[in-house]
This record gives C-alpha cells, structure tokens and sequence, in this order.
C-alpha cells in the first residue's frame, strides 16, 4: 500500500504580530515575488518561491491590512489603520507616496497599467489616485453601501470590484460613471474576492461557499460548500481548473496538483491567528470548473 504524500509547509518567520493579508506579484523576467501585511505595521517583502525574505517596508503607524505589488513588482503599496495608503519603491524601500484618509484603509489595489491606485475602507468611499500625477485632486467613486473589504480592478481597468465587511454582495462600479452597474449576490459578508490572471473568473469566499463567477456575464458558474468557515480562496493561475481555500480551522480545504502554485492563506487558527506565513507545495487537487 502507497504511504499517503504529506505537503510539509515552508514556515516563513519575520513579522511580531497576526498575518492578515498576503499578495503574490505576476511572473517576472526576475520570478515572482510574495508580499505580507501584519499587526506589526511592517510589510515584508518575500522571494515567491523560496519565501527567502528581501525587505521589510518600514514607515506605517498602525496595524497594515492589505497590501499589494504591481504588474512588474517594482513597486508596493499598502493600506493602514494609521490612516494612510502608501506607495512603496519595492527595491529599495523608500515610501514614494503617503496618501492620507479620514480612517482605516483595509484594501489597496494597483490597476492593470499600474497607472493608478484604488483603495478603500472604514470610510465606504473607492478613491482612486493617478501615481503619475499624485498631487493632482484624486478621483472618489460613488460612496460605498458599507464598509469596504476588498477591492480589485478588471475589464482592463474599466471595472471595479469591491466587498463590504458587514454585508453580502460583491459590487462592480463602471469607472466612467463612479455607479454600480452589476451586483452578484451572497448570503454572507465576502471576505475574498479575487479576478483570475486570464480575466475570465471572479472567486469569492462567503460564509462557508467558494464561488466562481463568469467575468464577463457575471452568472454563477460553479458553487462549493466548504467544512467551515471560509476567508480566503484563490484560483490556480496557470491552467484555472483548480482552487484553494483556507478557512478558521484549516490550512486548506484543498490540494493543488501543481508545484507552481504556491499558496499561502491567512485564517484564524483556534483563538490565534498566524504570524508566519506558510507556503506549500502540493500534489493533490479538485476540480474546480
């Protein structure tokens, strides 16, 4: 009888408080590269693969809730509980722009032509900054039903996708206009939304659901019940046939055949949450589509 296969997770050790967000950059001619947001209010920036540290980015006042890396990984940006969003040099660390809010920002978001930045929060307003002219007036989209959770951009930028802490639903703002133009509803508060690299897919987490959404019709594809509560899930981004999830009492609700996709996925384990992130190479997977 075949020993059953065990994915031992690579522990990355560096940040004092809970993990709370984490964002893999596209490939580059360089690889790709891992980013993470903590309570401590040091974002780290990590080799993707190997998950060697590179840099801490160090500047923020207060806890940082989300963090992001652009198309090339040249630079970072971050949201925080002190107020600000900013716009990091990913090489050498400096802060390149400090934008104040009027509370927390808990998501950041790089367009495609990385051009611009989304951010949003306690506030419910989408603010979107032009970094090729940051002292130019910024843009407010039309102010939010809630708190916002997560933001994203898709349709080459034409779109924007946004959640609430404290209401379900995933809304899709038309960039021209500043109005919703699409809602996909959920039972619960989505605390994961994410567009596949292809732009074909929107993956949300809700409650204990996985769903895929077609990006361009915006219907329901494919709904997965999951063994608990779930608070992240991403798409396998080379093939697209196979997802992750993790959720407050595991690491992952599913396997990943590929070795090329590396996943790490912040949950509460018990009454703690996580300070290292784990990556993990899996031979196991689900159908997903």
């Amino acid at each position: 009888m075949d020993k059953k296969k065990i994915a031992v997770p690579l522990v990355c050790h560096g940040h004092s408080r809970p993990v709370v967000d984490l964002f893999y950059s596209p490939v580059t001619l360089d690889g790709f590269f891992l980013i993470s947001a903590s309570k401590d209010s040091s974002p780290m920036l990590r080799n993707g693969e190997t998950g060697d540290w590179i840099g801490t980015f160090e500047g923020h006042k207060g806890a940082v809730w989300s963090v992001c890396l652009d198309t090339n990984a040249l630079r970072a940006a971050s949201g925080s509980a002190d107020f600000t969003a900013k716009v990091w040099n990913a090489l050498t660390g400096d802060i390149l722009h400090s934008f104040e809010h009027k509370h927390i920002v808990r998501a950041c978001a790089f367009s495609e032509d990385t051009r611009l930045l989304l951010t949003g929060g306690i506030e419910k307003v989408l603010r979107i900054y032009d970094l090729n002219h940051p002292e130019a007036p910024l843009r407010e989209v039309d102010k939010s039903p809630g708190s916002v959770r997560t933001v994203s951009w898709m349709h080459s930028d034409q779109t924007l996708l946004s959640s609430c802490t404290d209401m379900g639903g995933v809304r899709l703002w038309d960039v021209r206009s500043g109005k919703i133009v699409q809602t996909l509803e959920t039972k619960s508060p989505v605390t994961s939304a994410e567009v596949s690299q292809d732009g074909r897919y929107i993956t949300t987490a809700d409650g204990a659901t996985v769903k895929f959404w077609d990006a361009g019709h915006f219907g329901l594809v494919k709904s997965y019940n999951m063994p608990c509560t779930v608070e992240s899930a991403s798409l396998e981004p080379k093939y697209g046939n196979k997802f992750i999830a993790g959720g407050e009492d595991m690491w992952h609700a599913t396997r990943v055949i590929t070795v090329l996709y590396i996943v790490y996925v912040s949950h509460q384990e018990g009454n703690h949450m996580p300070q290292d992130p784990r990556m993990e190479l899996s031979e196991y997977g689900r159908q997903a589509l």
